[in-house]
């Protein structure tokens, strides 16, 4: 039970100590990259999904 004491108080002072947290600016500059990153990859996927349904639709309509 001692080790698991050590273990969290390690974890505590590695987290308050040692990790380098990013500033509010470097944080609101990497929910931006993500939010168009994330746009980018939306729109993408709705045009392969867009693209490939009117092509299935086309491949039916030659078999009716």
């Amino acid at each position: 039970m001692n080790k698991v004491k050590i273990y969290i108080q390690e974890v505590g002072e590695e987290l308050f100590r040692k990790v380098t947290w990013p500033t509010w600016t470097e944080l609101q500059e990497s929910a931006i990259i993500v939010m168009i990153a994330t746009l980018i990859f939306a729109v993408v996927v709705f045009a392969m999904d867009f693209s490939f349904n009117k092509g299935m639709e086309k491949i039916y309509q030659l078999f009716q």
